[in-house]
């Protein structure tokens, strides 16, 4: 079995029920289970700012998919919920990132594990810390907790959690 954590993120309208719709679409799959997910967060565009405040988390799943073939399946859900690709870091229905896979380090032309930017980015390592802490990510020999104590007050600043009620 396939240990892996993935980032899921989305600011488009209605993005609550893009979270869980894609949840949905990876829960369906006899060979992924969702063992964990974080807490949703409020955060402010990165790149690309002309653009409205994401909803981002975190799950983490067991897979007997391949990382190929499950990059394959957050690709489809990603189709399914109507993704687009038009502009680069830019408004998205629902974005499905592979953050860790076991403990691989991948570089492929479609995937790379871990994400590269992962450990730069605290809309991904605010919800990954809050579930998995101690993880240590590949090839780098720290935590998600030490990489965000890291992590400059300005990439903190912007993320929320997020009330599901709002």
């Amino acid at each position: 079995m396939n240990h892996v954590y993935i980032a899921l993120g989305t600011n488009i309208e209605p993005r609550n029920q893009h979270l869980k719709s894609a949840m949905e679409s990876l829960r369906a799959s006899e060979n992924i289970t969702i063992l964990n997910r974080s807490s949703i967060y409020q955060t402010a565009p990165v790149g690309y700012t002309d653009q409205d405040d994401f909803l981002n988390m975190v799950i983490e799943i067991e897979t007997t998919y391949a990382s190929e073939e499950l990059l394959a399946v957050c690709q489809q859900v990603e189709q399914e919920l109507g993704r687009k690709r038009e502009i680069r870091f830019g408004p998205r229905t629902i974005d499905l990132d592979i953050l860790v896979y076991n403990e691989e380090n991948k570089n492929s032309e479609h995937l790379s594990i871990p994400h590269p930017r992962m450990h730069e980015r605290g809309f991904v390592l605010i919800p990954l810390n809050e579930i998995a802490p101690e993880l240590i990510i590949p090839s780098t020999d720290k935590t998600v907790k030490e990489w965000l104590a890291e992590l400059p007050e300005q990439d903190k600043k912007d993320i929320n959690k997020w009330n599901e009620s709002e």
